[in-house]
């Protein structure tokens, strides 16, 4: 599967993504990976930025509130379309085009920082797109990017519950055999029944790796490692939802900010 495969398959999820999100249901999205997101990316007021596999947009706007001057793009057209008019309907000065995060249309050394939230791990070839990334980014500019943690997110992993269906654990299976190029079907937990039957389950390209495989390659291709976070429900979210705290809270992302030296 390449790229230009990958593309269709988030045309395809595209409507179902964008209205079940809009609607709340992504709400791991909104109450713990997009605000830890935001904590780790700092004050990044007037810096240049470039959003790779952007979507429906919603992580380009919160950071375009904090003041940067982003540039975002998805290779997905109809994901492009629900993020320009949401723009344009709140007054985001976010550009936006459609490009592939192996094949880049800016010139070397352009931003100051770039993002990818959740977006990397559906690509294939990493090893192309952080070749891609670092090309963009100017010496001394950084790289923040969200994915799927690939130490609990594994193939087959799944809860554990007691006789009484009280969730206890966590399983984990096959960590040292990640799914690569295979689609996973599945929809927000979160979305209502009544949506639920009308959209249907998203069919999601896998492209797995160990976390040393991730960790190596962001050094491999020319970044040193600056932080991590592990964003896990807390404070508000928590009590608004407590069912994302089932022991042992298991965190279910991981950030990474890395620089380009």
């Amino acid at each position: 599967m390449n790229h230009i495969d990958v593309g269709r398959y988030w045309d395809e999820n595209a409507e179902a993504w964008t209205v079940l999100s809009r609607h709340g249901s992504d709400r791991w999205r909104n109450h713990v990976n997009a605000p830890a997101f935001i904590q780790m990316l700092g004050d990044v007021s007037g810096l240049h930025g470039l959003d790779v596999g952007c979507g429906e947009g919603y992580n380009t706007r919160l950071v375009a509130d904090k003041g940067a001057h982003l540039t975002a793009f998805d290779i997905s057209a109809k994901f492009l379309r629900y993020a320009v008019d949401e723009a344009l309907a709140t007054g985001k000065p976010i550009r936006h085009l459609r490009a592939s995060g192996l094949e880049m249309p800016f010139p070397s050394e352009r931003f100051d920082f770039v993002m990818a939230t959740m977006s990397l791990m559906d690509m294939p070839n990493h090893d192309v797109a952080l070749a891609e990334i670092h090309r963009v980014l100017k010496p001394g500019g950084f790289l923040q990017f969200s994915i799927c943690h690939p130490c609990f997110l594994t193939q087959d992993s799944r809860w554990v519950e007691d006789e009484s269906g009280k969730r206890i654990g966590w399983m984990i299976s096959n960590y040292f055999q990640p799914i690569y190029n295979e689609i996973e079907e599945w929809t927000f937990t979160g979305a209502p029944a009544t949506l639920q039957g009308i959209y249907p389950k998203f069919r999601v390209p896998r492209f797995e790796r160990t976390l040393e495989s991730w960790l190596n390659l962001v050094i491999t291709s020319g970044f040193v490692l600056e932080c991590f976070d592990e964003p896990h429900p807390e404070g508000d979210a928590l009590k608004e939802f407590p069912h994302h705290a089932f022991p042992p809270t298991v965190p279910f992302s991981l950030l990474i900010r890395c620089r380009k030296t």
